[in-house]
């Protein structure tokens, strides 16, 4: 069940196709049927419901029969976009067998069904994706598909890192044109410091752990972002490029 279900339920109860008692009890089993016990995993079938998006599956460290046998439940349930993070290929051709409607995003690293391809997406509330190096494009590309399933239309800047500080000038229009930003950075993560200052709109920055010794796997990337010196710039985890999509989302949701 979710918002758009509930919102047809009541309609046919105004309108007399549903009577009460069927309402009542469909709203019932709701309640009852929120959470799934699958022994290993307790589903929370009412996350689309006060979120707008099913429960999201964080698939490192889980088995392939456990990452089968959630999804699987989701799909059943849900009518909403599903999203497995940090999954592998042999989850995903595992998944695949039973669950063919699934798709991989092997940059991305996730198993997720799009049944919103058809979707206008709003250009007019773009979020841009800006990463500084190649290699954080796997970071960037999560945080680029988990906006796109959020129903995001999303642009990406990609390898217009501060070493090169030409290549990210090239994208101003953009930079300047985005609703919300994310950025994605190692090393010493100093590109989201120079995208705030280009932009009067909200900046996630997203340190990844991309970099040498000293970069303390992500560590110094992290605490330049926190220490940034541009003005509306927030922070999620080193590497979350889920998170900062998700986050981005909810600010795009919100703006006017």
């Amino acid at each position: 069940m979710n918002e758009k279900n509930l919102r047809e339920l009541l309609s046919r109860f105004r309108a007399g196709e549903v009577s009460e008692d069927q309402a009542v009890a469909t709203l019932k089993n709701i309640s009852l049927t929120a959470v799934e016990d699958l022994g290993f995993a307790s589903i929370d079938h009412q996350r689309e419901l006060r979120q707008g998006f099913p429960e999201v599956v964080y698939a490192a460290g889980k088995t392939k029969e456990q990452l089968r046998a959630i999804l699987r439940s989701l799909y059943e349930r849900s009518g909403g976009n599903l999203i497995a993070t940090r999954a592998s290929l042999e989850q995903y051709e595992f998944v695949r067998a039973e669950l063919p409607m699934m798709s991989y995003d092997p940059t991305a690293r996730m198993i997720y069904l799009d049944r919103d391809s058809t979707v206008e997406r709003d250009e007019e509330r773009m979020i841009l994706v800006v990463s500084a190096g190649t290699s954080d494009m796997p970071v960037a590309e999560e945080a680029r598909l988990t906006a796109h399933l959020w129903g995001n239309h999303v642009k990406t800047c990609y390898d217009c890192g501060v070493a090169g500080i030409h290549r990210l000038l090239n994208h101003l229009d953009d930079i300047q044109k985005a609703n919300v930003l994310i950025v994605v950075a190692g090393m010493e993560g100093a590109l989201a410091s120079v995208v705030g200052g280009l932009t009067a709109r909200p900046v996630i920055a997203v340190p990844t752990s991309v970099g040498y010794g000293a970069s303390f796997h992500g560590l110094a990337a992290l605490l330049a972002m926190l220490n940034s010196c541009a003005s509306g710039v927030a922070v999620v985890n080193i590497d979350n490029g889920f998170g900062a999509g998700v986050m981005a989302s909810k600010i795009n949701s919100v703006r006017n």
